[in-house]
């Protein structure tokens, strides 16, 4: 049967059982006892940062265009989400559902900003491209942290100035506190739900990238004006993959927001070293590999908080693996060295048979 089945359809598959592996290990390890509070509490952050890497690997490695505004899509998905959570706490008190409805809201924001910046910035090409999205992403930080909302028996308040000009009733709520974001909001996320999105993420980009979509946002890859001499709609296409991998890094924005008691926006963690490292996932895992980029963000996350012990040279241990990674994947005579033991190993297989 395995024989029969197209290389693709295997490839995806075997990716999808990685996840789900890596899933069953990591809950008996847990049920165990087996596996530190530490590393139980980045099971969740590892969801997110392998849903950001290969929604990110859309853009650059499918779509061929360098975008830098991930951590703003991010950012978008994760407050809108967390406002409706908070809003709505009181009034939905199923869990499972109120986040489910967060979800929606999340992503479907960070679709509309996707095409309202998608929109003008895909015109242009390259660092010009990367240089417009950088500036949105902070934008979007630093939006949030100048904006008062609250609410209270006559309704919501909006402020730009401080908590006090809200001027809310006696029994008011603040909910964006300004640069102290949003406090308080049902830590919903689950590892489970982590692992869901991830499989809903490769199920979303694998058959997009498999599709008539997918050939012809790669086709535009390859070569823009040989895909527009054919009658590719360039616009569209390219239009089509920003905003889903925007909607994307929104769904990675709930879950990111519904793991922490408390929400702000600072450089760290939605400005642009987010961005760049969400970069760095998909380069070192390897643009247009979606398995690498899963495995490169597990490994880079997991690094530094498993080295925490050697505070003096966890930094040095982490570049010396980034370099290894990066000469593996890039370094000419790797490449020569993987084919020839893939080909190697096809005809000893060969040979068995």
């Amino acid at each position: 049967m395995l024989k029969k089945m197209k290389k693709t359809t295997k490839s995806n598959l075997i990716t999808y059982g990685m996840v789900i592996a890596a899933f069953v290990i990591v809950q008996v390890l847990i049920s165990t006892g087996s596996m530190s509070s530490l590393m139980e509490g980045l099971m969740v952050p590892l969801c997110m940062y392998a849903i950001l890497a290969v929604s990110l690997n859309l853009v650059v490695g499918f779509l061929g265009e360098l975008s830098l505004g991930h951590a703003g899509f991010l950012c978008v998905g994760a407050f809108s989400s967390a406002f409706f959570s908070k809003c709505t706490q009181d009034v939905i008190t199923v869990g499972p559902l109120r986040f489910f409805l967060a979800l929606l809201i999340g992503a479907v924001s960070a679709a509309v900003f996707g095409i309202i910046i998608g929109i003008p910035a895909l015109r242009l090409k390259g660092d010009y491209l990367a240089i417009v999205t950088l500036a949105f992403g902070e934008i979007i930080k630093n939006l949030v942290n100048v904006l008062w909302i609250g609410k209270d028996s006559n309704g919501f308040h909006f402020s730009m100035k401080d908590v006090m000009s809200l001027n809310m009733e006696p029994d008011g709520m603040v909910i964006i506190n300004g640069p102290q974001g949003i406090t308080g909001t049902p830590p919903d996320s689950t590892f489970l739900a982590g692992i869901l999105l991830l499989l809903l993420t490769l199920f979303i980009v694998t058959n997009l990238v498999n599709s008539r979509e997918g050939r012809a946002i790669m086709a535009i890859r390859d070569n823009r004006i040989a895909a527009e001499s054919v009658g590719i709609n360039v616009t569209k296409y390219k239009l089509m993959a920003f905003t889903i991998s925007a909607a994307l890094a929104g769904l990675a924005g709930v879950l990111y927001a519904h793991n922490l008691s408390t929400l702000t926006a600072t450089t760290n963690n939605f400005g642009y070293n987010m961005s760049i490292m969400i970069l760095v996932f998909v380069v070192l895992g390897g643009i247009g590999n979606i398995r690498g980029s899963i495995i490169a963000s597990v490994i880079l996350t997991m690094i530094p908080e498993m080295l925490r012990e050697l505070s003096d040279y966890r930094m040095l241990i982490y570049a010396i693996v980034l370099i290894v990674m990066m000469l593996f994947n890039w370094a000419p005579k790797s490449i020569e060295w993987r084919e020839r033991h893939l080909a190697f190993l096809k005809t000893r297989k060969k040979e068995v048979k």
